[in-house]
């Protein structure tokens, strides 16, 4: 890899997840300008930014070639916007998840970006024609999706618009993995976009199974972590189905009656709250006390363990 890329990113917003883009983009030796209206707030994410990379590099997990502290002075803060995208090929949207909010910002980037730029959001809820119709530079316009927390899990899901651009999917794809992360496409836009769809319909069940007194809480967690998790870490649910017989039309054949039939079992939508909720919450509260020391504290645990499978990811893929 070169020492940097040519060509500068924007990241606007710098919280946990800006933060965490700027990052993944200096891994990737892109120059970065992190921009935020508050300067507090760029300086107190900078702090954190250098101390992670550091600690990143200390373990052996820091992304790219360069070393911490090259990738640290690709980045820079900017609180005027102007000044930010000038020269920019491509904008993260970072901003809390506040539809008016996140229109204001891009109404604003709409007049004052060239017709070359990618203008890119990381909503996880809101909809392409929600956030990027009556644009100007709608065709340059996409939702790039991260998993929190987009440096330990790298896939990104991209959305268009009805009105963006393939080139435009198609650069922000090319990106996205010049960067190490793990771009999918969609064809057009679905409530809660593909990663949320398939997680609430493992909630919803997860939920009615533990309602319906099947299963306690902990021991259905251990059935996802010990069980189909496992699997799940390296190959999809499709695969899976593959291999688990003489190939899919196999699988189908042999499976298909009764999964129509366990399917038809699945109770309605649950509502998530009442007395299973507040039972699920006491088992939840029991492993993990719901303050914030504990639950930081278990978080990165989690960190950690993503940390540790992404480097046997990443050596299961080069064996």
């Amino acid at each position: 890899m070169e020492p940097t890329q040519a060509g500068q990113v924007v990241v606007i917003g710098s919280g946990l997840i800006g933060r965490s883009w700027a990052m993944v983009f200096a891994g990737g030796g892109f120059r970065v300008k992190l921009y935020d209206i508050v300067q507090q707030q760029i300086t107190s994410a900078l702090e954190y930014i250098s101390k992670e990379m550091k600690e990143l590099e200390n373990s052996g997990m820091l992304k790219g070639t360069l070393s911490a502290e090259k990738q640290f002075s690709l980045i820079s803060g900017c609180t005027d916007l102007k000044t930010a995208v000038e020269g920019a090929m491509f904008i993260q949207e970072c901003t809390p998840e506040k539809l008016e909010l996140k229109k204001k910002i891009f109404g604003q980037l709409d007049l004052i970006v060239n017709n070359d730029v990618i203008l890119s959001s990381s909503t996880s809820t809101l909809l392409p024609t929600k956030l990027f119709t009556g644009l100007k530079h709608v065709k340059q316009c996409i939702v790039s999706h991260p998993v929190n927390p987009p440096y330990y899990v790298p896939l990104v899901e991209l959305v268009p618009h009805p009105e963006t651009e393939p080139s435009t999917v198609d650069k922000t794809h090319a990106l996205m993995k010049k960067i190490g992360q793990s771009p999918v496409r969609l064809t057009k836009e679905i409530d809660g976009f593909v990663l949320n769809r398939l997680q609430y319909a493992v909630i919803s069940e997860a939920w009615r199974l533990v309602g319906e007194g099947v299963i306690s809480p902990a021991d259905l967690d251990l059935v996802m972590s010990d069980g189909l998790g496992m699997r799940y870490a390296f190959i999809g649910p499709l695969e899976t189905m593959h291999l688990n017989a003489e190939g899919m039309t196999n699988y189908c054949e042999r499976y298909r009656e009764g999964m129509i039939h366990v399917l038809k079992t699945f109770g309605p939508v649950p509502d998530f709250s009442g007395e299973i909720e507040q039972q699920i919450s006491r088992a939840m509260s029991e492993k993990t006390p719901a303050d914030p020391e504990h639950l930081n504290a278990r978080r990165a645990w989690r960190d950690e363990c993503l940390m540790g499978l992404a480097k046997l990811k990443k050596q299961m893929k080069s064996n």
